[in-house]
């Protein structure tokens, strides 16, 4: 299983604050299904982490792996 958590206004855009899935390889497969079960994400702008790690291409997602899905920030 691998966990997903959303946070900031995903949590709005999706109405959860972590899912549960299985069968899933690498974040872009990933993203498709979060986009089917979501697809309010479709339209939104967010960022990946794998296992706290920042992705910016398609990676490989382990059984037991926790990606975060998370609105972009900026520092100040």
């Amino acid at each position: 299983m691998i966990e997903v958590m959303f946070f900031g206004q995903l949590t709005d855009a999706t109405g959860v604050s972590s899912a549960m899935v299985e069968e899933v390889t690498n974040t872009d497969m990933l993203i498709n299904m979060m986009k089917m079960r979501y697809p309010s994400l479709e339209s939104s702008t967010y960022m990946v982490a794998v296992n706290n790690t920042m992705v910016t291409e398609n990676t490989i997602i382990r059984p037991g792996s926790k990606v975060a899905f998370m609105p972009p920030f900026s520092g100040g």
